[in-house]
């Protein structure tokens, strides 16, 4: 089994717990305005590797971060646009011992089998957005497929954190978060949601691809802003970070 990648990386604390080995997908459905990897977009633009070689790579690292209480991430680009390639990952790396996290925005959560799920230890579920008139202005894509995944998550009982990008002036009205926020509460499964402020570091990936970041002239959210929706999610009882 062999599936195109866009990267590989080692990260601390932003793709699940502890230090992970992450893997980049590549292809993804969607067009988020603030997409920090445009390069990650096409699946044609993505190296073809085998399991097999992906495994050898996690294996070199498995003391690392096995001692730092991490595991594998699989993310993308959207890794279930190739559901079974991701399939084998979790399932080989579970079996290994090694925590599994799987990153996605649940657009194509029909394709994650009940199995896959069982061999994912956490779920890192990008939500951009309540409001479906916000979301399809964020992404180019409908929200209900995500929201449908979330309740599926729940009912299977599977470890979830949401994650939700702040940008002023598009994602941030009390009414969008308000919704997402008495949303998440009733799932039962979301250990947190982390609130992740807009920042325009991808604009150089942009340039160098020849194309216009859209957000290029938003600034990044401000303290009070911040502090306005981690509020928020606490009026519900959400865990926020």
């Amino acid at each position: 089994m062999d599936g195109a990648i866009s990267s590989w990386d080692l990260s601390v604390g932003v793709d699940g717990p502890g230090s992970r080995f992450v893997v980049f997908t590549a292809g993804c459905p969607l067009r988020c305005r603030y997409c920090q990897n445009p390069e990650t977009w096409r699946m044609r633009d993505g190296r073809r590797v085998p399991a097999d070689e992906i495994m050898a790579e996690i294996g070199r690292y498995r003391r690392f971060i096995s001692v730092a209480g991490g595991g594998v991430t699989i993310s993308g680009g959207e890794p279930l646009l190739q559901p079974r390639f991701t399939a084998e990952l979790l399932r080989r790396c579970h079996e290994d011992g090694l925590h599994t996290a799987l990153d996605t925005s649940g657009l194509l959560g029909v394709r994650a089998t009940d199995a896959m799920l069982a061999d994912t230890d956490l779920v890192l579920l990008d939500i951009k957005s309540f409001d479906p008139a916000t979301y399809r202005r964020v992404t180019g894509g409908p929200v209900e497929p995500t929201l449908r995944f979330a309740r599926r998550l729940a009912g299977l009982g599977r470890p979830t954190w949401v994650r939700f990008v702040l940008v002023p002036g598009l994602t941030d009205a009390p009414a969008n978060v308000d919704a997402l926020a008495g949303f998440v509460a009733g799932l039962g499964n979301v250990e947190r949601v982390d609130v992740l402020p807009f920042h325009r570091m991808a604009t150089g990936k942009y340039d160098r691809l020849g194309l216009r970041f859209p957000l290029a002239g938003v600034a990044p959210p401000d303290q009070a802003l911040l502090d306005r929706v981690h509020a928020q999610f606490r009026a519900h009882g959400v865990v926020s970070v």
